[in-house]
Formats: C-alpha cells, sequence, structure tokens
C-alpha cells in the first residue's frame, strides 16, 4: 500500500516561504528590542539585540560542540555485531 498524498510542505516553494517568514519575524524581533524598556540583571543585558545575537552564538556553539562530541563518542560501524 504506497502513499500517494502530496502535504503542503512537500513542496519547495512553501518551503522557501517558511523560511522566509521566519527570518522577517526574527528581524522584526530583533528590532523591536529597541522599543521596549529593558530590566537588566547585568550590563551586557542593556545592549541592543543583547539576547537574539547571544543565543546565536549560544546555538552555533552548541552545534561545534556536538560535533567534537561525535569524534570522540563515535563507536565502530559493528560496534553491536560481532
Amino acid at each position: 500500500m504506497s502513499d500517494d498524498r502530496k502535504y503542503w510542505l512537500d513542496d519547495r516553494q512553501n518551503i522557501t516561504k517558511v523560511v522566509w517568514g521566519l527570518v522577517i519575524l526574527c528581524g522584526i524581533l530583533f528590532v523591536a528590542d529597541a522599543f521596549y524598556d529593558k530590566h537588566p540583571h547585568f550590563i551586557a543585558e542593556t545592549y541592543f539585540g543583547f539576547f537574539g545575537i547571544f543565543g546565536f552564538v549560544v546555538c552555533v556553539g552548541l552545534v561545534l560542540t556536538a560535533k567534537v562530541m561525535r569524534i570522540l563518542l563515535k563507536r565502530g560501524e559493528d560496534y553491536y555485531d560481532d
């Protein structure tokens, strides 16, 4: 039994629309940082766009850390099969 249904994310144009929507939303939220009153606990939190930049840097750091951990923790291809 084959499932030949087509879903909305199967169309490449819809994926492009979702990606651009997220880029626009992130840009709007980044600019909105200038228009509200902050109550920071640390000096760095007062800088424009701090949380967006911090989140991006930490996300990149997690990906790079995971790549290093994969090298250190990787098992052989036949680890579970003697």
